[in-house]
């Protein structure tokens, strides 16, 4: 594995084949995607800690979703890719959606966890309530972790896969307060992408038990997606918002078929 500092950013580049492009989501890192990569053996994978979280909270300045979208596209410029297979997870999906959207030579495939089109408005006041707490410190990302903890993962997972709660719960303690807050507000601002233009193909992938991205919501958005090549909708059972690390296996499944599917894309 290689790790790149570009424009301040870390990113991590590991393997060798097709591309894959992977985007995490809030709270997340380069991390997040450690559970899927037994499915992504014979690719080249880019994981990217985005602007505010993982190793790149140093970037400075205001946060949102068309500056992340920049961001990506500086990587690949710098690391030469042309074309790529794209994950998202939950706040990822939502750039991933504007990439394919905007740049569809580069992208071969969507491979969306936990996706929405956009927050809805409730939940955008909450994110800003969210960044006003997190901006408290460390007692205040304390308080946001254990409320997380309760609501975004599945009551079968807390039970089940304790070691899911402690990664889940480790990578919302590292991130820093402002980082997070700024991150928070960039989700709270972001606006769907044309959806209608994606053409590439589109796996989503949701839990029953998915708050952020509840089944109704997700196929609807499938719905919208006249001009996908292929779409294709799984929801996991017993499963909360961290699809990848609340059902590995069966998301490394339903990435493998669905990137071999897609291989000459």
């Amino acid at each position: 594995m290689t790790l790149h500092l570009i424009d301040r950013l870390a990113v991590e580049e590991e393997g060798d084949g097709p591309a894959v492009v992977c985007v995490h989501g809030l709270g997340g890192s380069s991390n997040s995607w450690t559970p899927l990569m037994p499915a992504l053996a014979r690719h080249r994978v880019i994981r990217i800690d985005l602007p505010g979280s993982g190793r790149s909270q140093g970037a400075e300045g205001p946060l949102s979703i068309e500056r992340y979208v920049q961001s990506l596209l500086n990587v690949c410029s710098r690391l030469g890719v042309t074309r790529a297979h794209w994950l998202g997870h939950s706040m990822g999906t939502i750039v991933c959606q504007h990439v394919a959207a905007t740049q569809p030579r580069l992208v071969a495939s969507l491979a969306l966890f936990g996706p929405l089109m956009a927050p809805p408005d409730a939940a955008r006041s909450a994110m800003l309530q969210r960044a006003e707490k997190a901006r408290t410190g460390t007692a205040g990302m304390q308080e946001i972790t254990q409320a997380l903890l309760g609501t975004a993962i599945s009551s079968d997972t807390r039970q089940r896969l304790p070691v899911a709660v402690a990664f889940v719960r480790e990578s919302l303690m590292r991130q820093g307060g402002e980082a997070y807050a700024r991150s928070c507000e960039a989700l709270a601002g972001a606006q769907p992408a044309a959806v209608e233009n994606i053409a590439a193909p589109v796996l989503l992938v949701t839990g029953d038990e998915d708050g952020v991205a509840p089944p109704q919501s997700v196929r609807a958005m499938a719905d919208r997606l006249h001009n996908a090549a292929s779409k294709r909708v799984v929801v996991l059972p017993r499963c909360g918002h961290w699809t990848p690390v609340e059902r590995p296996e069966e998301c490394q499944r339903e990435l493998r078929d669905f990137l071999q599917a897609n291989s000459r894309s």
